[in-house]
């Protein structure tokens, strides 16, 4: 077992963070750091992810492995996050239909858009298997099946030239802006929650990052630079979000995108607050990881296990929103 380290220490508190956010009316929830900003965890999920391929596709010498073993290794973990997600979807949908049971209350089984599966489960099968329907907060992993998928053709060309990879990333996310572009829902109606043609920029942008960071100095020498500018970001999230300071989209110039806080398409708004994010707290690491080594040791760990701690999170956390929405609500409603 490795020893805890930044990346796995980032990535628990991510997984805890997601966790807290998924359970509706729990008091932690207020403590979070989307609760005073305009990024939330997902965005440190998503680069981290990326950050963690550019290590696992090299060696310890830092030599790139051979280019048909890093496609492998992706698709392989591509097929090991999809598994999940089926396993993870059966699940929930189990727990909530026996919700809806126990209780004798049909309404259940709207949770998390779970009524196209009880209503239509022919067709609701079948887009389960494609990635096309997905249940409210279990929508992170479809994304990440994506990006895993793609995620081989910048590494490749990212071998060739970081630049131009960062740059077909880019004009990728600009499109996508602009044009609107994401993947469809199906059977219902609308579009995937987390638009992967958006957010692979974020993946992408680990992935270079972490090469930079390999090969030059000048990445930990620029972020020691612009750690005002990080922390001057962080204040102005923090403002905009206590103050609760939002463009309407509905008032916003065209192209809209350019110009909201939209989680789907991460829009620039929110990746600019999560890159003053990480020029803020990157230097967190190495002043607490000595000074409280049983938590970082824990939060690493969940992270060094991230799917299988995030599957378990995301079921658990249906069940606290079966506690906290009907199970403690019905206690109230008998003792009055």
């Amino acid at each position: 077992m490795r020893e805890p380290n930044a990346i796995d220490f980032w990535r628990g508190l991510a997984l805890v963070t997601i966790f807290i956010n998924h359970v509706p009316g729990n008091t932690f929830e207020r403590y979070t750091y989307s609760q005073y900003g305009i990024s939330d965890a997902a965005e440190l999920f998503v680069f981290l992810a990326g950050w963690s391929i550019g290590i696992a596709t090299r060696g310890r010498d830092g030599t790139p492995e051979p280019r048909l073993r890093s496609v492998l290794r992706l698709l392989s973990r591509t097929i090991e996050v999809y598994r999940a997600q089926l396993a993870v979807m059966v699940i929930a949908l189990a727990m909530i239909a026996g919700t809806a049971l126990v209780f004798d209350n049909p309404l259940i089984l709207e949770w998390h858009n779970a009524g196209g599966f009880f209503a239509d489960p022919i067709q609701t099968v079948v887009g389960m298997v494609l990635l096309t329907h997905q249940l409210g907060f279990f929508n992170i992993l479809p994304l990440y099946v994506v990006l895993l998928g793609i995620a081989p053709v910048f590494v490749l060309i990212a071998r060739e030239s970081r630049l131009l990879a960062l740059g077909l990333s880019a004009g990728l996310y600009l499109a996508s802006l602009v044009e609107e572009w994401n993947l469809p829902s199906w059977p219902g109606q609308g579009d995937w929650f987390f638009d992967p043609w958006c957010w692979q920029l974020l993946l992408v942008l680990g992935f270079v990052l972490q090469d930079w960071n390999r090969t030059s100095g000048t990445l930990r020498l620029w972020s020691r630079r612009l750690f005002p500018l990080g922390i001057a970001i962080v204040v102005l999230g923090i403002v905009l979000s206590v103050l609760e300071i939002r463009p309407d989209p509905m008032l916003v110039p065209d192209p809209r995108l350019l110009f909201s806080f939209d989680k789907t398409y991460l829009t620039p708004a929110r990746l600019l607050h999560f890159v003053g994010v990480l020029l803020a707290f990157g230097p967190v690491y190495g002043i607490i990881a000595p000074r409280i080594p049983l938590i970082v040791g824990y939060l690493a760990s969940l992270g060094r296990n991230s799917l299988a701690v995030f599957s378990m999170g995301s079921i658990l956390s249906l069940g606290a929103t079966a506690w906290f929405v009907e199970w403690r609500g019905r206690k109230v409603r008998v003792a009055s």
